[in-house]
Parts: structure tokens; sequence; C-alpha cells
């Protein structure tokens, strides 16, 4: 796939509508509470996707090595983009560390516009990769706040564990993405079919409203984006094109097949802009939210939208060639 190829995809070209509207300073928008319950409906219609798809294929070994690769990639990404952060754009250790929590974690919406690119392309991922994405979001997390702590006598600046682990392991959209995808699993094919029209048929009109959401948040926040410096934006570009041909590396190396691996170097290269940030503000409230949401949602989201993930199918179909 080509990036003219997806720049002419309604998804990615609602999400352009967006940002240019945004930057001509219109007064359009999307109410929160239609945002809020669009986002509710993407994270159920995801899972019941992959589960319905795991129902009918079953699990299998290559199943356990993409979540088992998962896992690994979360929680280890975020050490080299730490250092490199602290080293190169010698930020301090607390906003360093929350910026690599959010390169290590997934962006879910990432995820589904890929999904569907890849359905367009051809090259459709196995259903399991929702399980993936699930559990991808949290290892980062510990990463980043075990970075953040390590340099900490006090902790004045800490949360209380309590509700640290409430917020990480029962964050919403985890939740609601892994009960979706339990539910698709049991219900199958068949007990699904009622409700396909909801979860499947209406999936491509609601994503092209939501990212059209996106695209105004995004340029927004690009415009009032007085926290990133041109290192913070040249990395949050650099950032996810090596880490997601990390993941399709990764996921070509154990047999995933080049639309899986695709999907998987996806999840890599991109970063989180709603469970991260929420753990964040509870666990690191010093944190500078300008730089950690600057980075990931104004420069890496609308980057990999429109030429990242491209760059991953395409090196993900030159490795599986």
């Amino acid at each position: 796939m080509t990036a003219l190829d997806a720049l002419t995809q309604p998804v990615v070209l609602f999400f352009l509508l967006g940002a240019l509207a945004a930057f001509a300073r219109s007064d359009l928008a999307v109410p929160e509470a239609v945002a809020k319950g669009l986002s509710l409906y993407l994270m159920m219609a995801i899972g019941l996707r992959g589960g319905a798809e795991v129902a009918h294929f079953g699990a299998s070994p290559q199943m356990g090595l993409a979540m088992a690769a998962g896992i690994g990639l979360s929680f280890l990404l975020p050490l080299p983009v730490f250092f490199l952060l602290r080293a190169a754009a010698r930020l301090d250790r607390t906003n360093a560390a929350a910026v690599a929590a959010h390169y290590g974690s997934v962006s879910v919406v990432t995820f589904a516009t890929g999904s569907e690119l890849l359905r367009q392309h051809g090259l459709p991922a196995a259903g399991y990769m929702v399980a993936v994405l699930a559990v991808m979001e949290t290892p980062a997390i510990i990463t980043g706040l075990a970075l953040a702590r390590a340099g900490r006598r006090g902790r004045d600046e800490l949360a209380p564990r309590g509700g640290l682990l409430h917020e990480t392991f029962l964050n919403g959209s985890v939740v609601l993405l892994l009960g979706s995808f339990l539910i698709g699993m049991l219900a199958g094919d068949h007990g699904l079919a009622p409700i396909r029209p909801v979860y499947d048929g209406l999936f491509r009109g609601l994503l092209c409203l939501f990212l059209l959401d996106m695209g105004l948040i995004a340029a927004r926040r690009l415009m009032d984006g007085r926290a990133l410096t041109a290192r913070t934006v040249a990395f949050a570009i650099l950032i996810p094109i090596v880490q997601g041909a990390l993941g399709v590396a990764l996921g070509t190396a154990l047999g995933l097949g080049p639309g899986t691996s695709a999907l998987l170097g996806i999840l890599a290269g991109s970063a989180s802009y709603i469970a991260v940030p929420a753990v964040m503000r509870l666990a690191l409230p010093v944190a500078d939210p300008g730089l950690y949401l600057g980075m990931s949602l104004a420069v890496t989201f609308p980057f990999n939208l429109t030429l990242g993930i491209p760059c991953y199918i395409w090196i993900a179909e030159r490795l599986g060639a």
C-alpha cells in the first residue's frame, strides 16, 4: 500500500477534513457526548469482530506467540525511548518516563484504522490481534512508572497505589475491549448474527465520524503545542518508524503472516492518547500533558494515519515476499 492509497481512503480523508477545519479556525465540532459514544462503540465493535473471528477459526499457537510478543514489546519499548529522550531531548526523568509509557502502549483508533486499511488492501489480520491490542495497553504503563520511580527518594509526587492499580488494570478501554472480545468468542458467528449490522455494517461510517473529531483535536492540540520543540517533534516521528519496523520484523520472524505482522507493527508504532494519559494524570501529576499529548496525539497519530501505516504494510509485504 502506498501513501497515496492511504490518503485517498475515506477514514483518512475525514481525519484530514477535521484537521483542515481546525487549522482554518472553523467552528466545526463533534459534541463531547457523541465523541464518547463513538469511542465506546469502536471498542465494542473491535472486540466483537476479533472475538467472532477467533471463535470461527479457533485459538492457535500463533495467537499465543502474538500475545507474548505484544506483551514483551509493551514492557520493553519504553526503555530506549526513555533513555533517548533523557539524553537527546534533555527531558527530566518524570516527563521522559511519561512520554515513554505513551510510546510503549497502543492507540485503539490507529489499530482500527490500520485493520480497516489492511482489509481493504486484501491483507486482513488475524482476529486474535484484538486480544494483543488489549494486553499491550498496561505493561508500558508499569515500565513508565518504574522508570519515574527509579530516581525518587520520596513519594510526594506519586499517586496512592490503590487508585493507580485500579486505573491501570480496570481502565474502561481495557475492560470494554477484553469484555467484548470474550463475548464475541462465546457467542460466535451464529450468536452475533442479529447484531452484525450494528458492529460490522456501521463500523466504517462511524469510524469516519470519529476520525473527523480526532482531526479537529489533533490540529488544535498542535496549534497550542507550546511544550513541543523541534527535537520532540522529530522524535515523535522517528520513534514510531523504528518501533513499527521492529514490530513488523518480529511478527514476520514468528511466522504470523503479512497482514498480522503489519498490524503488530502498527501497534508497536502507535502511541496511546486515551488510556495512558488517564493513568499519568493520576500517577505522575507533575508530568506535562502538553508534552506527552502533544507528541502522541498531535504528531505521532497524524503521522501514522497518513504515512506510518502504509510504511508498515509495505515493510510487511517486502519481508513476507
